[in-house]
């Protein structure tokens, strides 16, 4: 199981709860990309790394089926409720962000 420790409490700041196995999930979903500090970051001012993670991560991963417009006033969402992190946004924070947005934790973490 991937280990998530490193992220909780990041996650905790912005979450309404947290659910550790969807956590793990999304670590390991990611990978390799976290070992990286440029790529384990998000930046909600590069609009291809936004179209990226709409597509593979809430469409592909998550399976939304949601109009792009939805998929991105979540994104935005979850980019102005992460403001105080500046440019260094979590990625592991920000797709469980939109995982909780979109009630998809359970599923993540099943």
């Amino acid at each position: 199981m991937a280990d998530a420790s490193q992220y909780a409490d990041n996650i905790k700041k912005y979450a309404n709860g947290y659910n550790q196995a969807a956590a793990e999930k999304i670590v390991g979903h990611l990978g390799i990309a976290l070992r990286n500090r440029d790529s384990s970051l998000v930046a909600c001012s590069d609009s291809g790394e936004l179209d990226r993670i709409r597509e593979k991560w809430c469409r592909g991963k998550l399976g939304l089926a949601h109009t792009q417009s939805e998929l991105d006033a979540a994104m935005k969402a979850v980019c102005e409720k992460m403001s105080a992190e500046g440019g260094t946004k979590s990625r592991v924070t920000f797709y469980y962000l939109l995982a909780e947005h979109f009630g998809k934790l359970e599923a993540l973490a099943g």
